[in-house]
């Protein structure tokens, strides 16, 4: 009898710490997903969404499953609104995100430990194989902002570009 108990306590315990471990990782997720999004809201130093009716210049820009971007340079000047109009060429999923190189990586390292973390933020647009999309971003100050696929490994695999943003003259 007490060997049942004894078994019974022990899988009793068990469960409660799976059912602990899963919490924590709930909360490890929201709590991730929570400093993620502090990114996007307001102005930062790599700018803000674009008010549609203001852009300036349209870019088009397409992703690939040779984890590259096409182009993977693009300069525009400082204040300008752009529409990316993204194309997803890949039989991947892929994601062009806008961000300081700090907040890329980060963040492509979150995507590592949650790969099937879904968000929608007003610095990217995220594409299934095969579709297109749009980001409208407005570049206020001068200097390099970064892009980005921070789906799982992509990141690491090379897929990055630059936006050189031009100073005022």
């Amino acid at each position: 009898m007490k060997s049942i108990g004894a078994a019974i306590s022990l899988a009793l315990c068990t469960s409660m710490l799976s059912l602990a471990a899963a919490a924590a990782s709930d909360d490890q997720m929201q709590g991730a997903a929570h400093r993620h999004g502090a990114h996007d809201h307001g102005a930062s130093l790599v700018g803000k969404s674009g008010d549609p009716a203001k852009v300036t210049r349209t870019v088009v820009v397409d992703m690939n499953d040779t984890m590259r971007f096409s182009p993977s340079t693009i300069t525009v000047k400082q204040g300008e609104v752009v529409r990316f109009v993204v194309n997803n060429s890949g039989k991947l999923k892929h994601e062009m995100v806008i961000g300081s190189a700090s907040e890329l990586k980060e963040h492509a390292q979150m995507m590592m430990k949650f790969p099937e973390m879904e968000h929608a933020e007003a610095n990217q647009v995220t594409l299934a194989p095969g579709m297109s999309g749009n980001l409208v971003w407005q570049f206020d100050s001068a200097g390099k902002v970064e892009f980005a696929c921070l789906q799982p490994g992509h990141f690491e695999a090379g897929m990055k570009g630059i936006v050189a943003v031009e100073g005022k003259m």
